[in-house]
Protein backbone atom coordinates (compact mmCIF):
# COMPACT_ATOMS: atom_id res chain seq x y z
CA UNK A 1 0.00 0.00 0.00
CA UNK A 2 1.25 3.37 -0.84
CA UNK A 3 2.41 5.63 2.17
CA UNK A 4 1.52 8.48 0.58
CA UNK A 5 -1.60 9.54 -1.05
CA UNK A 6 -1.81 11.60 -4.19
CA UNK A 7 -2.86 15.02 -2.95
CA UNK A 8 0.70 14.30 -1.02
CA UNK A 9 2.68 13.64 -4.22
CA UNK A 10 1.26 16.27 -6.28
CA UNK A 11 1.98 18.58 -3.30
CA UNK A 12 5.48 17.71 -3.12
CA UNK A 13 6.32 17.84 -6.41
CA UNK A 14 5.31 21.05 -7.06
CA UNK A 15 7.39 22.25 -3.45
CA UNK A 16 10.64 20.10 -4.68
CA UNK A 17 10.31 20.97 -8.36
CA UNK A 18 12.73 18.60 -9.56
CA UNK A 19 12.31 14.45 -10.00
CA UNK A 20 15.01 12.41 -10.12
CA UNK A 21 14.53 9.31 -12.51
CA UNK A 22 16.52 6.16 -12.41
CA UNK A 23 16.83 2.34 -13.06
CA UNK A 24 19.15 0.16 -12.35
CA UNK A 25 19.14 -3.91 -11.61
CA UNK A 26 21.85 -3.73 -8.81
CA UNK A 27 19.61 -2.81 -6.04
CA UNK A 28 22.78 -1.94 -4.16
CA UNK A 29 23.79 0.71 -6.12
CA UNK A 30 20.22 1.98 -6.34
CA UNK A 31 19.85 2.33 -2.64
CA UNK A 32 23.48 4.59 -2.58
CA UNK A 33 21.73 6.13 -5.50
CA UNK A 34 18.67 7.01 -3.28
CA UNK A 35 20.70 8.10 -0.49
CA UNK A 36 22.57 10.43 -1.66
CA UNK A 37 19.86 12.55 -3.94
CA UNK A 38 17.83 12.67 -0.69
CA UNK A 39 20.93 13.56 0.95
CA UNK A 40 21.46 16.37 -1.57
CA UNK A 41 17.30 17.41 -0.80
CA UNK A 42 15.36 15.61 -3.29
CA UNK A 43 12.24 13.88 -1.56
CA UNK A 44 10.54 12.34 -4.86
CA UNK A 45 12.31 9.54 -6.81
CA UNK A 46 10.95 7.92 -10.23
CA UNK A 47 12.17 4.35 -10.69
CA UNK A 48 11.52 3.17 -13.92
CA UNK A 49 10.72 -0.19 -14.92
CA UNK A 50 13.09 -1.01 -17.79
CA UNK A 51 14.73 -4.38 -17.00
CA UNK A 52 13.77 -7.48 -16.52
CA UNK A 53 12.67 -8.11 -12.73
CA UNK A 54 12.62 -4.42 -12.08
CA UNK A 55 9.65 -4.96 -9.83
CA UNK A 56 11.82 -6.92 -7.35
CA UNK A 57 14.81 -4.48 -7.47
CA UNK A 58 11.78 -2.20 -6.89
CA UNK A 59 10.53 -3.56 -4.20
CA UNK A 60 13.71 -3.90 -2.39
CA UNK A 61 14.31 -0.43 -2.36
CA UNK A 62 10.81 0.96 -1.78
CA UNK A 63 11.16 -1.26 1.37
CA UNK A 64 14.74 0.19 2.25
CA UNK A 65 13.58 3.49 1.57
CA UNK A 66 10.68 3.09 4.26
CA UNK A 67 13.29 2.23 7.06
CA UNK A 68 16.10 4.00 5.87
CA UNK A 69 14.48 7.44 4.59
CA UNK A 70 10.70 8.14 5.75
CA UNK A 71 9.93 10.82 3.79
CA UNK A 72 11.09 9.87 0.77
CA UNK A 73 7.98 9.07 -1.83
CA UNK A 74 8.96 6.48 -4.37
CA UNK A 75 6.99 5.73 -7.48
CA UNK A 76 7.60 3.50 -10.63
CA UNK A 77 7.64 5.01 -14.10
CA UNK A 78 7.77 3.67 -17.81
CA UNK A 79 4.37 1.77 -17.13
CA UNK A 80 2.70 1.25 -20.05
CA UNK A 81 -0.70 -0.95 -19.45
CA UNK A 82 -2.85 -1.72 -16.30
CA UNK A 83 -1.51 -5.19 -15.06
CA UNK A 84 1.91 -3.98 -14.60
CA UNK A 85 0.60 -0.69 -12.76
CA UNK A 86 -1.28 -3.01 -10.82
CA UNK A 87 1.94 -5.13 -9.79
CA UNK A 88 3.47 -1.93 -8.51
CA UNK A 89 1.00 -0.69 -6.67
CA UNK A 90 1.25 -4.04 -4.61
CA UNK A 91 4.37 -3.32 -4.13
CA UNK A 92 3.79 0.58 -2.41
CA UNK A 93 4.15 2.63 -5.37
CA UNK A 94 3.31 6.24 -4.39
CA UNK A 95 2.92 7.01 -8.04
CA UNK A 96 2.52 6.19 -11.42
CA UNK A 97 4.24 7.57 -14.45
CA UNK A 98 3.59 6.74 -18.27
CA UNK A 99 5.69 7.38 -21.49
CA UNK A 100 2.00 7.73 -23.21
CA UNK A 101 -1.63 8.00 -22.75
CA UNK A 102 -3.20 4.83 -21.64
CA UNK A 103 -7.09 5.23 -20.33
CA UNK A 104 -7.12 1.91 -18.99
CA UNK A 105 -4.27 3.09 -15.89
CA UNK A 106 -6.61 5.65 -15.09
CA UNK A 107 -9.03 3.59 -12.79
CA UNK A 108 -6.41 1.47 -11.47
CA UNK A 109 -4.80 4.23 -10.08
CA UNK A 110 -7.33 6.16 -9.09
CA UNK A 111 -9.33 3.95 -7.07
CA UNK A 112 -6.28 3.30 -4.91
CA UNK A 113 -5.84 7.39 -5.02
CA UNK A 114 -2.15 6.58 -6.94
CA UNK A 115 -1.35 9.72 -8.17
CA UNK A 116 -1.15 8.76 -11.94
CA UNK A 117 1.03 11.28 -14.90
CA UNK A 118 0.55 9.81 -18.55
CA UNK A 119 2.92 11.15 -20.92
CA UNK A 120 1.36 13.29 -23.56
CA UNK A 121 2.75 14.90 -26.83
CA UNK A 122 -0.64 17.13 -27.58
CA UNK A 123 -3.30 19.48 -26.56
CA UNK A 124 -5.93 16.67 -27.30
CA UNK A 125 -4.03 14.12 -25.24
CA UNK A 126 -3.45 16.53 -22.15
CA UNK A 127 -7.21 17.40 -22.16
CA UNK A 128 -8.11 13.61 -22.23
CA UNK A 129 -5.39 12.97 -19.14
CA UNK A 130 -7.40 15.81 -17.49
CA UNK A 131 -10.55 14.36 -18.04
CA UNK A 132 -8.90 11.14 -17.19
CA UNK A 133 -8.24 12.37 -13.34
CA UNK A 134 -4.83 12.89 -14.09
CA UNK A 135 -3.63 15.97 -12.03
CA UNK A 136 -0.22 16.21 -13.67
CA UNK A 137 0.69 15.16 -17.06
CA UNK A 138 4.20 14.27 -18.36
CA UNK A 139 5.61 16.14 -21.43
CA UNK A 140 7.66 13.52 -23.17
CA UNK A 141 10.03 13.73 -24.38
CA UNK A 142 10.26 17.37 -23.57
CA UNK A 143 12.61 18.56 -25.79
CA UNK A 144 11.19 16.59 -29.21
CA UNK A 145 8.19 17.44 -28.06
CA UNK A 146 8.17 21.20 -28.73
CA UNK A 147 10.45 22.31 -25.55
CA UNK A 148 9.45 25.26 -22.77
CA UNK A 149 7.72 26.90 -25.83
CA UNK A 150 5.04 23.98 -26.08
CA UNK A 151 4.30 24.52 -22.29
CA UNK A 152 3.34 28.05 -22.69
CA UNK A 153 1.77 27.76 -25.75
CA UNK A 154 -0.37 25.20 -24.08
CA UNK A 155 -0.95 27.46 -20.82
CA UNK A 156 -2.21 29.82 -22.40
CA UNK A 157 -5.48 28.35 -22.75
CA UNK A 158 -5.53 25.89 -20.35
CA UNK A 159 -3.86 27.64 -17.56
CA UNK A 160 -4.88 24.82 -15.28
CA UNK A 161 -3.09 22.19 -17.02
CA UNK A 162 -0.09 20.84 -14.65
CA UNK A 163 2.58 19.60 -16.80
CA UNK A 164 6.12 18.02 -15.99
CA UNK A 165 8.23 17.45 -18.95
CA UNK A 166 11.15 14.98 -18.98
CA UNK A 167 13.57 14.47 -21.53
CA UNK A 168 16.25 17.47 -22.31
CA UNK A 169 16.07 18.70 -19.35
CA UNK A 170 19.82 20.18 -18.18
CA UNK A 171 21.46 20.87 -15.06
CA UNK A 172 22.16 24.29 -16.09
CA UNK A 173 20.35 27.69 -15.21
CA UNK A 174 19.95 28.49 -19.07
CA UNK A 175 18.11 25.14 -19.49
CA UNK A 176 15.98 25.06 -16.04
CA UNK A 177 15.18 28.64 -16.55
CA UNK A 178 13.53 28.50 -19.69
CA UNK A 179 11.36 25.32 -18.32
CA UNK A 180 10.26 27.32 -15.11
CA UNK A 181 9.72 30.65 -16.92
CA UNK A 182 7.48 28.40 -19.49
CA UNK A 183 5.18 27.91 -16.45
CA UNK A 184 6.39 23.75 -15.90
CA UNK A 185 4.79 22.36 -12.58
CA UNK A 186 7.88 20.54 -12.64
CA UNK A 187 10.36 18.57 -14.17
CA UNK A 188 12.41 15.09 -14.79
CA UNK A 189 15.81 14.84 -14.88
CA UNK A 190 17.37 11.39 -15.22
CA UNK A 191 21.17 10.65 -16.82
CA UNK A 192 22.00 14.70 -17.11
CA UNK A 193 22.43 13.97 -13.23
CA UNK A 194 22.73 10.29 -12.24
CA UNK A 195 25.35 9.94 -15.09
CA UNK A 196 26.74 7.01 -16.45
CA UNK A 197 30.40 7.89 -14.80
CA UNK A 198 28.84 8.44 -11.64
CA UNK A 199 27.57 5.06 -11.57
CA UNK A 200 30.99 3.67 -13.11
CA UNK A 201 32.59 5.11 -10.38
CA UNK A 202 30.47 4.42 -7.79
CA UNK A 203 30.84 8.23 -6.91
CA UNK A 204 27.94 8.71 -4.71
CA UNK A 205 29.67 11.66 -2.80
CA UNK A 206 29.45 13.97 -6.11
CA UNK A 207 25.83 12.92 -6.74
CA UNK A 208 25.28 14.14 -3.17
CA UNK A 209 26.50 17.58 -4.46
CA UNK A 210 25.17 18.04 -7.65
CA UNK A 211 21.39 17.34 -6.21
CA UNK A 212 22.42 19.91 -3.52
CA UNK A 213 23.87 22.33 -6.41
CA UNK A 214 20.74 21.50 -8.33
CA UNK A 215 18.38 22.24 -5.95
CA UNK A 216 20.32 25.62 -4.80
CA UNK A 217 20.32 26.88 -8.41
CA UNK A 218 16.42 25.57 -8.84
CA UNK A 219 15.71 27.87 -5.55
CA UNK A 220 17.32 31.08 -7.04
CA UNK A 221 15.85 30.82 -10.39
CA UNK A 222 12.29 30.75 -8.57
CA UNK A 223 12.80 33.78 -6.47
CA UNK A 224 13.63 35.64 -9.88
Amino acid sequence: MARFNRIEVALKLKETGIVPVFYHPDPEIGKKVFQACYNGGFRVIEFTNRGDFAHEVFAELNKHAAKTMPDLILGVGSIIEEVTAGLYIQLGTNFVVSPMLNPKLAPVCNRRKILWMPGCGSVAEISQAEELGAEIVKIYPGSQVGGPKFISAVKGPMPWSNMMPTGGVEPTEENLKAWFDSGVYCVGIGSNLITSEIIKTQNFQKLEEDSKNLLSLLKKIRKT
